[in-house]
């Protein structure tokens, strides 16, 4: 048995991805060609090979599409707060208690 004989191709991705660090995303192919190659896993059909871990991938949460047929970890980029509508009409409120504070 191999080394990576236990772990499934999406988690080695992802350890192959920490380990490369948040400044060197992945292109997918490279990816997923040494996935194959650590695996030993025989290419006879390379690009069924290739889509099959690359639906993997696009399916789990922990990767982020970069640009350029890279990929890299959603962890290294957190997410972007939104402001909901309760939270904008409770900025409004206090902007009209100021303004009527300042009137007086």
């Amino acid at each position: 048995m191999g080394k990576y004989d236990e772990i499934n191709e999406v988690d080695l991705a992802y350890q192959i991805l920490t380990d490369s660090g948040k400044d060197n995303p992945i292109h997918y192919r490279d990816l997923i060609l040494d996935i194959l190659k650590r695996k030993n896993k025989s290419t006879q059909n390379e690009a069924a090979a290739i889509s099959e871990v690359y639906t993997m991938i696009n399916m789990d949460s922990r990767f982020q599409h970069m640009g350029d047929g890279k990929w890299g970890l959603a962890e290294w980029n957190p997410p972007e707060v939104k402001r909901g509508r309760a939270v904008t009409k409770k900025l409004a409120q206090d902007f009209d208690k100021t303004a009527e504070d300042m009137q007086e």
